[in-house]
């Protein structure tokens, strides 16, 4: 989920995966009552919003996934030589999201035991047994059909089967690569093949997986969001320079328009469009530059809100993990010992959520996150993943 972009895309990015996890955040604390039952007196529309619609900003983590990944594993779609093996690129990738993970899962197991002494809540996960919880660990609840413990962790999992099928993307590619070499004459033209297989899965996932509802618990359901990022930063680049790049974003805008012609989702125009969006970047922040200079703006202004912007978003994982056992335990709290049943009270218990899950996520990420991930690199003695 974090690589390192390049310097026009990153604040893009940055802000996406900031704007994307508040509005993640937001979802839960609307869709999850009772608080939000009691709230949704106060502002009936926006607590409908948030609990139906807001859910939509996980195309963008999608999307941008997808971009940083392929930045980081194989630029403008050719796996760099040397490093890691794909196999412990894909062990690292693993152990970088299963890691916090493991630790925000205890804490919503402790959560949700206290949470359900407190108050009997509809939205408390059951006790798991120690087999469900290595399932969590290892990712494969819901294609197992186990009921989850968090809300969430659904992503995670299929963040590392997104990232499972870009390396054997990649892996092919590079052996496809390396045959059209050895046979094509000299100076003909060659384009690299995981671009290529990307974008048949990324139709393939618009035109069919992404469609069926059964899918929507393994990876070519999501292929669709998450190739447009990978194409978008393996094709968006300088994309004057290379015509095959431009045919290439040609066909995939006309796969997207025909799915969308057959069956409109608006996750999947978000998703096109957050993709433009990482497109036009480098072109976006020429001109953002241009008019601060124009309107006699300095550039500290934006290295500091880009700064801000990249902490935010170093913390967005940790956000996305830590706020729902908040939300259990004070969410039982409010219904064990707040007897007002006022909405202006319980909108202050969901801003307290918010608040504290703000509160808690870098803290998450600086004293757990990070120093698990050092511990990680030292002994596996590799690179991080994208």
């Amino acid at each position: 989920m974090k690589a390192k972009p390049t310097a026009a895309r990153a604040p893009l990015i940055d802000a996406l995966k900031v704007g994307a996890a508040q509005l993640i955040v937001l979802h839960h604390l609307a869709f999850y009552g009772p608080m939000s039952d009691h709230a949704a007196r106060l502002a009936p529309a926006l607590i409908a919003w948030l609990a139906e619609n807001a859910r939509l900003a996980v195309q963008v983590f999608l999307v941008v996934g997808g971009a940083l990944a392929a930045q980081g594993l194989a630029p403008g779609g050719r796996l760099a030589p040397g490093g890691p093996t794909l196999a412990r690129r894909l062990l690292l990738r693993y152990l970088r999201l299963g890691w916090p993970l493991a630790v925000t899962l205890m804490l919503a197991l402790a959560c949700a035991a206290v949470a359900r002494r407190l108050a009997d809540l509809d939205h408390l996960p059951p006790t798991a047994t120690p087999d469900e919880v290595l399932i969590h660990l290892l990712m494969l609840q819901d294609l197992l059909g186990v009921e989850a413990q968090s809300a969430g962790v659904w992503y995670v999992a299929i963040d590392l089967q997104l990232y499972a099928l870009l390396l054997a993307a990649v892996g092919l590619g590079a052996k496809l690569d390396a045959a059209w070499a050895a046979r094509a004459p000299a100076g003909a033209w060659r384009p690299a093949a995981a671009p290529l297989l990307i974008a048949a899965g990324t139709l393939a996932s618009l035109l069919v997986f992404n469609r069926d509802s059964d899918w929507d618990v393994a990876a070519p359901y999501f292929l669709g969001a998450y190739g447009l990022g990978v194409l978008a930063a393996w094709w968006g680049p300088e994309l004057r320079a290379s015509r095959g790049r431009q045919m290439g974003l040609s066909l995939l805008a006309g796969g997207v328009a025909l799915a969308l012609w057959l069956d409109f989702r608006s996750r999947l125009a978000l998703a096109a469009a957050v993709a433009l969006l990482l497109v036009l970047a480098p072109a976006l922040r020429l001109l953002a530059d241009r008019a601060r200079r124009r309107a006699g703006a300095g550039l500290a202004r934006g290295r500091r809100l880009g700064r801000w912007l990249a902490e935010q978003s170093g913390a967005s994982y940790a956000l996305f993990l830590v706020h729902y056992p908040v939300l259990m335990l004070v969410g039982a709290a409010f219904e064990r010992w707040v007897p007002d049943r006022a909405a202006g009270t319980h909108a202050l218990g969901l801003l307290a959520v918010w608040g504290l899950s703000l509160a808690l996520a870098p803290r998450f990420h600086r004293h757990v996150e990070q120093p698990g991930l050092r511990w990680i690199g030292r002994h596996l003695a590799v690179p991080r993943p994208a």
